[in-house]
């Protein structure tokens, strides 16, 4: 019942997917974003038990809620902890009324043809077993398009719908995460290729299977509606991608139907040392800016 109440939230309710999901490459970044230096841990449990307190505070901060945030996208190790003697997905649903993702690509690949595909995931289906059982929703998985190579586009395409076989076998809602890097200077181009390719694959599907699509914000606005109107799409959502979160948000708001699943944008002028009160409140006005764009369309 409650996964019928979340893919209609996903589905169709107006906010945006936050996106909690650094990883072992971005999480030093995200703490030095936050004001925790790299000299503030000894291991790297340490470091992902520093990065997991943040993400709670960010879970448990009263703006952060099912009203704005419709989803959120978790890191392996975020699933695995607790927040308040709960674990994280079951808190965010059950206290937050947010549907649990779950991160589920190992990185990336060095850069061939113009594209950096997933690293092989020789684990995969067990982690999606564990996924279910922590009433997980979806997942993500992002690999990257760095050049408009059309080969390139459609064998990074081509992966990623494989594995959101592989997620669909196992009940779960795949988001497919081809990431256009925002400095290419073909980057238009490449997202003419992307659309091409991403169309052939949604049309190959079997009637009523789905996915999501989680696309950088293109240099031509509503360059993806087609996407967002296509019956095998739950939903459109968009990264940040490097853009501050000004930039995102006109970015975003000029793009109907798609929503924001922005990282660094959402926690942009957080900090480890603000008193609850002044944190509560920038997160507050991040999450009502971000909103705002996703449901301008």
């Amino acid at each position: 019942m409650s996964q019928d109440i979340q893919s209609a939230q996903i589905t169709s309710a107006p906010g945006f997917i936050a996106a909690l999901d650094q990883s072992g490459g971005s999480t030093p970044n995200a703490l030095k974003q936050y004001g925790v230096e790299a000299n503030a841990w000894n291991s790297d449990t340490e470091m992902y038990d520093l990065v997991h307190a943040m993400r709670a505070r960010i879970i448990k901060s009263p703006a952060f809620n099912g009203d704005q945030v419709i989803g959120a996208i978790l890191f392996e190790m975020t699933m695995d902890r607790e927040i308040d003697g709960m674990p994280t997905a079951q808190f965010l649903w059950e206290n937050r009324r947010v549907v649990p993702f779950l991160k589920i690509d190992k990185g990336l690949e060095d850069v061939q043809d113009g594209v950096r595909l997933m690293k092989p995931n020789d684990g995969l289906d067990a982690l999606l077993t564990r996924a279910v059982k922590a009433g997980i929703f979806g997942t993500k998985m992002r690999s990257v398009i760095d050049a408009a190579s059309p080969s390139g586009v459609t064998a990074n395409v081509a992966q990623q719908f494989a594995v959101a076989a592989q997620v669909r076998a196992h009940g779960l809602m795949p988001i497919v995460e081809p990431e256009v890097t925002i400095s290419i200077a073909d980057k238009a181009r490449a997202e003419d290729l992307l659309l091409d390719a991403l169309t052939a694959a949604l049309d190959a599907l079997p009637a009523g299977q789905q996915v999501m699509l989680k696309l950088t914000l293109p240099e031509k606005a509503n360059l993806y509606r087609p996407l967002v109107d296509h019956p095998a799409v739950m939903r459109v959502v968009a990264l940040s991608g490097g853009y501050a979160r000004d930039e995102a948000n006109t970015r975003l708001a000029q793009n109907s139907g798609v929503v924001a699943s922005f990282s660094r944008a959402l926690a942009e002028g957080l900090s480890n040392e603000q008193p609850k009160a002044a944190f509560d409140s920038r997160l507050a006005a991040s999450i009502a800016s971000i909103h705002a764009a996703s449901v301008a369309g």
